[in-house]
């Protein structure tokens, strides 16, 4: 596993951190703790519960249902700073298409991740990722207060 932190963002390099996970069920827990330890230093006032939990369910998705014909892929977390809100991605080999908001019936085990990502997060995305296969974000608003344009 990979782990790439900016300690001095800018505006031409927003990008806050990085972490580059094998695609295993191992990776979700590790997401989780790496994100909490990397993305403290910079103090957002967001819930870092909540992102934590939504990472959680991107990378449990990569995990589950990245594709590739390469006997070795990865899942990439990034987090970015954009103007007063935090986006999170988590980019995987496959297919954006296959990406979908489902409603699960009640005894469904699974299925509920974008539910979750779609309650909690102020917005979402997917689409082709700038490295190949799919790339899954969202935003959590007023990350950083004053950052905001007045």
């Amino acid at each position: 596993m990979a782990f790439v932190i900016d300690r001095y963002p800018c505006d031409g390099s927003p990008r806050l951190g990085s972490m580059v996970l094998e695609p295993t069920p191992e990776s979700v827990p590790r997401a989780r703790h790496w994100f909490r330890k990397l993305i403290g230093p910079y103090r957002p006032a967001c819930s870092l519960d909540d992102c934590v939990l939504l990472i959680s369910e991107l990378v449990t998705n990569a995990v589950l249902y990245g594709r590739s014909d390469e006997d070795e892929w990865v899942v990439r977390v990034e987090w970015f700073r954009a103007g007063s809100s935090l986006r999170v991605e988590v980019h995987s080999p496959g297919f954006p298409e296959s990406v979908q908001l489902r409603t699960p019936d009640a005894d469904d085990a699974h299925g509920r991740g974008l539910l979750l990502v779609d309650a909690v997060a102020a917005s979402w995305h997917s689409g082709p990722s700038r490295y190949g296969g799919t790339v899954l974000s969202f935003e959590l608003t007023d990350a950083w207060p004053s950052c905001r344009p007045t």
